[in-house]
């Protein structure tokens, strides 16, 4: 049976592929998707990827994943700066919970340098390119294995 992970993705993540190229890359969301539902399928994973520019909906679904799924990666995007309902959502999550950022976020702006999400995340990937949510793949499916 496979275990469930949600991958969630904050605002603009929706515009990867085409937005800043220099910083982003070329990679579109749709292609992270179907790398990690690919990924998940080899590793024993179900997974439930979704994006929303909206942060009420991303901590909708922080908390319909505290019953449903075994783990949580998620790219809060600039959510992750300054959101502190995403933070009080998370901390009601007993499941591991992977930070992802595409860029890394320490060489970049000060306003950047601060995560309201590392404060609850298990671990953080920042500065691998979208191949970070392989890394964090991989990651959880150790963790989840760990686990049991």
């Amino acid at each position: 049976m496979s275990s469930l992970v949600y991958v969630l993705n904050g605002p603009n993540l929706n515009m990867i592929g085409t937005r800043e190229p220099e910083i982003y890359g070329y990679t579109t969301l749709k292609d992270v998707e179907n790398e990690c539902k690919a990924l998940g399928a080899e590793l024993g994973l179900a997974v439930d990827f979704r994006q929303s520019n909206h942060e009420g909906l991303l901590v909708d679904w922080v908390q319909e994943a505290r019953t449903k799924a075994a783990g949580i990666i998620f790219n809060p995007a600039a959510y992750t700066h300054y959101s502190i309902a995403i933070m009080d959502a998370l901390k009601s999550c007993s499941c591991p919970i992977l930070e992802v950022h595409i860029s890394n976020v320490h060489q970049r702006e000060e306003f950047r340098h601060l995560s309201y999400v590392s404060k609850v995340a298990t671990g953080v990937m920042a500065g691998f390119g979208t191949h970070g949510y392989s890394l964090a793949m991989r990651h959880m499916a150790f963790l989840l294995k760990d686990k049991k």
